[in-house]
């Protein structure tokens, strides 16, 4: 990264996220933090912890939601977990399998719950990402310009969508009628997709169970400052149906690059998931009034007025969805396609999304060129649970 960019050309954080819920803010993770609710929810997820240490819950969970029971009790799993995972994946929990966890869900230490409650301390600095670094200027589409600036320009080519593969001729031909032949093929493009144009109808079945949520992307430019609530913070967390989005970033605060005078200016930017089991609004306009509304009753903002500009866009493809026939489906796609000269790996081309952040990315791809020229193995998209682990 610094190679890129240059040493100087990032600024560095102390990883600052909450949730926002109950008319206040707490620290993540959520249960670690208790001592923030108001009495009676404290007591409740408290209980609930303690239940599940007298029950000794021995049974493999089913799903997803069974294991947020199993894991966080019943008063944490109304109040938070249920209510957010939702919101996030736009699937109910019980679609959902728990195989993707490993790093991405603090789980409850039940003694440390306690203790920090009684010495009224706050734990929050859980997770491999507790600071972080961000670009001072372009955000992280820097990084990947700038990379794309050092390859050989005669090899890229963009703009041109690939209409067939023809994997027994090992072919693509795009649609202006240009083809290209390959002897191994690296896919990123959606792993259902890629199944649809290589022409594999027998894999069908199996592509069919992949699910997705789509995400809308929201930046607020905002005149004025942050309150001094947010005068800090990274991301929050939004777990209630008072507002649509279920993730807000304080953008201003990653670079004050980020707005034009951050004299003058902050922003923020939101996120909302959809699936066929959530459906955002049918226009454009409803969407962003709801936008609106959330972020007044969230308090992030005091006034509709300070609202200079509004951006937003949708990507249909927002999070590959860890649904409970996910992996069986994967192990029928993923080596079939590999036996045939052909590898999807990637955000949706692999489809994990436990693996699928910029970094995890990026090391599939190199992984697979190493595996092609050195023969060594991917441990990335095969062995999430290897990279994923915090020793």
């Amino acid at each position: 990264m610094d190679t890129l960019l240059g040493p100087d050309q990032w600024i560095c954080h102390e990883r600052e996220s909450w949730i926002r819920l109950l008319g206040r803010f707490v620290p993540y993770p959520f249960q670690m933090n208790l001592r923030h609710l108001p009495r009676e929810e404290m007591k409740e997820c408290v209980l609930g912890l303690l239940r599940l240490l007298r029950e000794q819950r021995t049974n493999k969970p089913a799903h997803f939601g069974e294991w947020i029971s199993s894991v966080f009790g019943d008063g944490i799993a109304r109040i938070f977990m249920r209510p957010y995972n939702f919101k996030v994946w736009a699937y109910p929990p019980e679609m959902l399998a728990y195989s993707w966890i490993s790093d991405r869900v603090a789980v409850t230490d039940a003694e440390r719950v306690v203790s920090n409650i009684i010495d009224e301390r706050d734990d929050a600095s859980w997770g491999p990402n507790n600071r972080f670094c961000f670009p001072k200027f372009g955000g992280t589409g820097s990084i990947w310009r700038e990379c794309a600036v050092r390859l050989p320009s005669d090899k890229l080519r963009f703009n041109s969508e690939v209409r067939r593969i023809d994997t027994a001729r090992r072919r693509v031909v795009l649609e202006d009628g240009t083809t290209n032949d390959y002897d191994r093929l690296f896919s990123t493009m959606p792993l259902d997709l890629l199944v649809e144009l290589a022409g594999m109808d027998h894999m069908k079945p199996a592509a069919r169970e992949l699910l997705y949520s789509s995400t809308y992307i929201y930046g607020i430019g905002l005149c004025g400052s942050p309150c001094d609530e947010l005068a800090t913070k990274c991301w929050m967390y939004f777990p209630e149906d008072t507002c649509p989005f279920y993730r807000v970033t304080v953008f201003s605060n990653y670079s004050p690059f980020n707005v034009p005078d951050i004299s003058r200016y902050w922003s923020l930017m939101a996120e909302v998931s959809e699936s066929r089991l959530k459906p955002a609004p049918a226009s454009a306009k409803l969407r962003v009034d709801e936008l609106i509304r959330g972020l007044l009753n969230a308090g992030l903002i005091q006034r509709e007025e300070d609202i200079m500009n509004i951006w937003q866009m949708k990507i249909d493809r927002g999070y590959p969805t860890p649904t409970l026939g996910r992996d069986a489906a994967l192990n029928a796609l993923l080596p079939s396609l590999d036996a045939l000269g052909v590898s999807s790996r990637g955000r949706f081309g692999a489809w994990r999304y436990e693996v699928s952040n910029q970094d995890h990315s990026l090391m599939q791809g190199v992984e697979w060129a190493d595996h092609i020229v050195m023969g060594s193995d991917e441990i990335t998209v095969w062995h999430p649970e290897i990279v994923n682990h915090r020793k």
